[in-house]
This record gives structure tokens, sequence and C-alpha cells, in this order.
């Protein structure tokens, strides 16, 4: 891999070398390196493009990371990925892309992964996204994510964009069974004319299952964002979502959140707040001896950390 390759490496999943435990690296639409370990195994699919990550049971503090990198600008690819993580299992499983775009075409990926939890497993998801280049071609990413867990299972998913994509839809779906517990934290920043859309659907079928879907994000400049959150109760469960979201400039946001109620058990809550950044926040930075924009650089990474 070349040096913008690894540079994006670095962005997308903090890696600086190659990492530790199961890894598949995709780089400009190949496979660029593979590990398995022997508990986790990573094969191709021979239908379509993409990999099994099979997990087996019982496997404990192992990780597997995936990352795809773009540096050819023009090349749109769609990757399927699918997670069989068997009972009993605790993992981590870091996965995002990173585009490099110096053309005139866009560059794009479409990420669908697909995670089966099985029971009693604890999952850690982390998704990163990043773009750059300095070519009029666009940088796109449309990741879905499909979610499936069994019974007192756990899955956190950190998901991050706060840069250089020009346009992205993500899509995440998910069912939870028995006493299952899904945590989704969404940072998004944008700017320029940047489009980004974030559509969540969380079926809550098993009693006394749990979901809590938080989203926090910037607009700046002209660009817009779009927050959309449903949570069906269809059973004795708790359904939370939050979306907190700061406008600058000319930005546009719009919140978006939806409960349904199908069982009279089921304990739903939405919330949502837009704003500006508070003009005393800004005055009690600048006392300290900061710019209006170095005041409101602190107050935006202090919100996104």
């Amino acid at each position: 891999m070349d040096a913008i390759q690894m540079s994006l490496l670095e962005q997308v999943a903090e890696l600086h070398d190659v990492p530790e435990g199961a890894y598949n690296i995709r780089a400009n639409g190949k496979a660029a390196a593979r590990n398995t370990t022997a508990h986790i195994d990573i094969v191709s699919k021979t239908d379509k493009d993409g990999i099994d990550i099979i997990i087996k049971p019982g496997t404990k503090n192992e990780s597997v990371h995936i990352p795809v990198v773009l540096s050819e600008s023009g090349l749109q690819e769609t990757v399927y990925n699918d997670f069989f993580i068997g009972d009993d299992c605790d993992v981590t499983i870091v996965a995002g892309c990173g585009i490099h775009n110096c053309g005139v075409q866009n560059s794009e990926h479409d990420g669908v992964h697909t995670f089966h939890v099985g029971k009693r497993s604890r999952v850690r998801y982390v998704e990163r996204h990043y773009g750059e280049g300095d070519g009029r071609g666009e940088n796109i990413m449309n990741p879905t994510t499909v979610v499936d867990m069994d019974e007192d299972s756990y899955m956190e998913m950190e998901t991050t964009q706060i840069k250089g994509v020009d346009s992205t839809v993500r899509t995440t779906q998910a069912k939870l069974g028995d006493r299952a517990t899904l945590i989704i934290k969404e940072k998004v920043m944008t700017h320029g004319k940047q489009l980004a859309k974030s559509d969540f659907t969380v079926d809550l079928d098993g009693e006394d299952c749990h979901t809590n879907v938080i989203s926090r994000s910037v607009a700046r400049e002209d660009s817009k964002q779009v927050f959309m959150a449903r949570i069906n109760g269809n059973n004795r469960c708790y359904g939370h979502s939050e979306c907190d979201a700061i406008i600058m400039d000319h930005g546009v946001v719009a919140a978006i959140p939806e409960v349904t109620a199908n069982c009279v058990d089921a304990s739903l809550v939405h919330e949502a707040a837009i704003g500006k950044i508070a003009g005393e926040q800004l005055t009690k930075l600048m006392t300290l001896g900061l710019t209006e924009k170095e005041a409101e650089e602190q107050i935006v990474k202090g919100f996104l950390k």
C-alpha cells in the first residue's frame, strides 16, 4: 500500500501498522491484506463482492479490522460483509472507509454489513468515514447496517463522520430478541454543500429488550443533515432516541423521530434539540483569550467528543 492509502487507514481505523488479530484490508476494490486467527475466520464470498466473518462461540477479547480505502478517482463499488458471531463472545469490530479523490469523477463506496449476534454475546462496533482530495469529483459513502440480536446479547455501535464526505445515506435496521441491548452513538459534522442522512429503524421484538439511539451533529456553511429514528416497541421494552445538533452559518438540520408502541408495556421516549452555539459560551471562552473562531472550534470539538 502507498503512503496515501496508509494515511487513510490511520484516519478510519487508527492503524499505523498491521493490526493484531483478524483483519481484511481492502484497497481500490481489491483485497490488500488478510489474516485469520484460531477463533475468527474470514472467507471471500463467491456470489457477490464481500466477505463472511465467522467468530466462533466463546471467543473473548479479540478484534477484527475490516477497513476500506479508495485512492482512484471514479471508482464505485458495493461490498457485502456478513458477521456471524457465535454465542458467549466478547469482540471488537473496527470498520470504516476512507476516500482520497483528486480527480473529476465521483468516487463511491457502499457497504452493506449484516450482523448475526449470538446469545449472551457482547459486540463493540466502530465505524469511521473520512474523505479528502482537491479534485472536483465527490466522495460518496452509503453504509447499510443490519443487526439481528439473540437473547441476552449486547451491541454498541459508534459511527463517526467528521470530514470530507460530500454525500451519505446511513441506514441502520435492527431486530432485538429477549433482553437484548443495542446502543447506537453517532457523530456527524458536515460543511460546504455536503448532505448527510441518517435513517435508523429498531424493532424491539423481545421481552425486556432495550435500545438507545444518540446522535450528535454539527452542520456548517451550506450543508444539510437529516436524522430519522424509528423505534417500534413490540413487547415489554424500553426505547430512547436523542438528536442534539448545532447549526452554524447557513446549515440546515432536520430531526424526525418516530416511536410506535405496539404493546401496552412498551416504554418509548424521543428527544431532539437543534440550535446555534450559545452566546454566553463564546463570551466565556473569549474572556480567556480565544478569538471567536477559536472559541467556536473548542465548543464544537467538545460537543462531538
